[in-house]
C-alpha cells in the first residue's frame, strides 16, 4: 500500500493550548447545538431514540453518523436504556454497511466539535480514504440512503 502523500513529512507545531477548551456547540456559552436546531444534514433513517444522516465532503460513500435525540455529551450521560440501544442500532448500521467492497466497518466518536452524543460509521474499502478522490454530496447522500433503506 502506498500512502498519498510525498515524503519526508515535516512536523507542524502545535497552536497554544487553551486551559480551559472553548466552549462546544451545545455547551453554555458556545453557539447553539447544530443536531438540535437542525442545521446538519436530514436525517436518512431514524426511531424514536435515534438520527441517522450521511456527511457532506467525503470520499467514503456509506459512510454515515448517527445521534441521539436526547441532547447530552457522551456515552457516560446517555439514559441507561438509551445505553443499552446503542448496541442494537449500532449492529444494524454495521450490518447495513455491506456496500460491495466493505472490508470492515469502524467507529468513532470525538466529540470535539459539539456537545450532542454522535458517533460515526465509515466502511472502510480495501483501498483507504486517504487515497481516494472526494465523491460528490449527492453520491453520499445516496450510499447513506441505501444504508437507511437496509435498516427496515
Amino acid at each position: 500500500m502506498s500512502l498519498p502523500y510525498e515524503e519526508p513529512l515535516i512536523p507542524r507545531p502545535p497552536g497554544p493550548r487553551r486551559i480551559p477548551e472553548p466552549p462546544r456547540r451545545g455547551e453554555p456559552g458556545g453557539p447553539p447545538c447544530a443536531i438540535c436546531t437542525g442545521k446538519t444534514t436530514a436525517a436518512v433513517w431514524s426511531d424514536e431514540h435515534w438520527t441517522l444522516h450521511p456527511p457532506v465532503g467525503g470520499s467514503l460513500p456509506g459512510a454515515v453518523w448517527l445521534a441521539s435525540r436526547v441532547h447530552v455529551d457522551s456515552f457516560s450521560d446517555l439514559p441507561e436504556p438509551l445505553a443499552a440501544d446503542f448496541g442494537r442500532v449500532a449492529a444494524r448500521v454495521e450490518r447495513s454497511l455491506t456496500l460491495g467492497d466493505v472490508a470492515r466497518v469502524h467507529l468513532y466518536r470525538w466529540g470535539d466539535g459539539g456537545a450532542h452524543f454522535h458517533v460515526w460509521f465509515l466502511p472502510r474499502p480495501l483501498v483507504w480514504e486517504d487515497a481516494l478522490p472526494n465523491v460528490t454530496n449527492e453520491e453520499l447522500a445516496a450510499a447513506a440512503e441505501r444504508v437507511a433503506a437496509a435498516m427496515d
